[in-house]
């Protein structure tokens, strides 16, 4: 259903709690979102770093290539956290805290580039921020596309844009 739709009577009913029960831990349905995402996208770094670990060592286009097709395979597995992030339900101080180059995805990039033994420039941060703004941006404007051959090309735009960007000229 709509999230506009979504009350917290109803997700008290389906969680089985008490309406005073769920206030307990959440004051609104606002919170509620918030914890969800923030929730989806811990998993999804926890599950990229599972993957990092067993992984041969990447060039940096091989690196962005890999970070964005398991961003998309999570959010063709999470339709739930896909309507969420891309229906702009994330309260700006959930956003805020979740887009720096100290947690989440952004870290892992930020790390990234730290393990290829280039020295941390003083707008690094920046530089990632803006990746993570833009990237966040051209994948909902991927997923507004038929499914099939012109997402993918969105996508692997997208890919060559963020590498370049974060990384120097990349060839394919």
């Amino acid at each position: 259903m709509p999230l506009e739709q979504i009350t917290t009577s109803r997700i008290a009913a389906e969680a089985g709690v008490s309406i005073g029960g769920l206030y307990r831990f959440f004051p609104d349905k606002q919170s509620i979102v918030d914890a969800i995402a923030v929730r989806a996208v811990e998993e999804f770094r926890s599950s990229l770093e599972a993957r990092l670990q067993v992984t041969d060592p990447m060039n940096p286009r091989q690196f962005m290539d890999f970070v964005i097709d398991a961003y998309v395979a999570f959010l063709d597995a999470r339709p739930d956290f896909r309507t969420i992030a891309f229906g702009r339900h994330i309260s700006a101080s959930t956003r805020e805290s979740q887009v720096s180059a100290e947690v989440g995805p952004a870290a892992l990039v930020k790390g990234f580039i730290a393990s290829l033994g280039i020295p941390e420039a003083s707008d690094l941060d920046l530089k990632i921020r803006i990746a993570t703004e833009t990237g966040d941006r051209l994948i909902a404007f991927a997923y507004t596309q038929p499914a099939g051959e012109l997402r993918g090309r969105v996508i692997a735009e997208m890919k060559l844009l963020l590498a370049s960007y974060l990384f120097g000229a990349v060839s394919d």
